[in-house]
């Protein structure tokens, strides 16, 4: 990954930290995530570990989006697989028992 992208990656899930604890939650980013023998995932809010993905036109995004419309949560399902809940922030926000 070159320099760019490891800043553009940075810069994103330490907007997504902030945002969390202006909620009040207790949030971090895990340094080397991707090096970390045993971790998934790119931060850790209220002991849950979270991925962080960014685009900058939001390619497959748009998809998401259209399909999440105006509910408050997306069920993803593969085949054979758990499902995938999405959900958008201000839906976090009220379970996490925060306004934002």
């Amino acid at each position: 990954m070159g320099a760019k992208s490891r800043r553009k990656g940075y810069r994103i899930e330490a907007e997504v930290v902030q945002r969390c604890r202006d909620l009040g939650l207790d949030a971090r980013r895990v340094p080397l995530s991707g090096a970390a023998p045993g971790w998934a995932g790119d931060l850790e809010v209220n002991g849950m570990r979270g991925e962080v993905k960014g685009r900058a036109n939001g390619g497959s995004f748009k998809t998401i989006e259209k399909w999440l419309g105006a509910n408050d949560l997306l069920f993803l399902r593969r085949d054979r697989a758990d499902p995938l809940v999405l959900l958008p922030w201000s839906t976090w926000a009220k379970l996490m028992g925060k306004e934002g």
